[in-house]
């Protein structure tokens, strides 16, 4: 019994429910009810900030996030239980929608994981940092690279052509500056309960 109660809190059951989320959304089709649609939003439907981050345009957007989500979670595993990890997505997918609302009102629709993984990264990538891992270094700065390049030159063809979509650059932007803000509430709160 102690180890399902182990297993149960493992910070790959909250990925592994995300990504049936996902697979399941994508198969579905529902896109019209719950992607992140600017206008539809001020229009009251408020779940949009938050559903749109877990829908994909194709089957290869849907691939590529998913294995985004996996190989973050395999950088940074150390960081997280599984309560852990579903409140840091839970806020970085409502703070992820909710930037995009406030600072791109040229951002009239938007689906995928990306923001939020950007966002996911970051945060893992400075939690490296506070435990003394030199690496975090690097990676902060590696993504804080990708996405000042993606704001400066814009994304790839190649990927551009793979989702079917245009690459929503601003909604990496958000994703990082959302790790960061996620990161001081968590310092916030610490400090406020020492």
């Amino acid at each position: 019994m102690p180890q399902i109660t182990s297993r149960a809190k493992s910070p790959y059951v909250v990925a592994a429910i995300i990504s049936i989320i996902c697979i399941v959304l994508f198969y579905l089709g529902v896109d019209d009810l719950l992607a992140y649609r600017r206008d539809l939003i001020f229009d009251s439907q408020w779940w949009r900030l938050f559903s749109g981050n877990f829908l994909h345009t194709n089957a290869w957007h849907l691939v590529m996030n998913l294995a985004g989500l996996w190989v973050i979670l395999l950088l940074h595993e150390q960081h997280y239980n599984a309560k852990s990890l579903l409140v840091v997505v839970i806020a970085l997918s409502l703070t992820q929608g909710m930037g995009l609302l406030m600072f791109f009102p040229e951002t009239k629709g938007y689906v995928g994981l990306s923001g939020m993984l950007h966002g996911l990264f970051v945060y893992g990538a400075v939690l490296d940092i506070t435990k003394g891992l030199k690496t975090g270094y690097l990676l902060t700065l590696g993504v804080m690279l990708k996405v000042l390049y993606e704001q400066t030159f814009g994304a790839s063809s190649e990927v551009t052509a793979l989702i079917g979509a245009r690459v929503a650059t601003e909604a990496h932007l958000v994703g990082l500056v959302s790790g960061f803000i996620c990161l001081a509430a968590v310092y916030a709160v610490k400090k406020f309960k020492s």
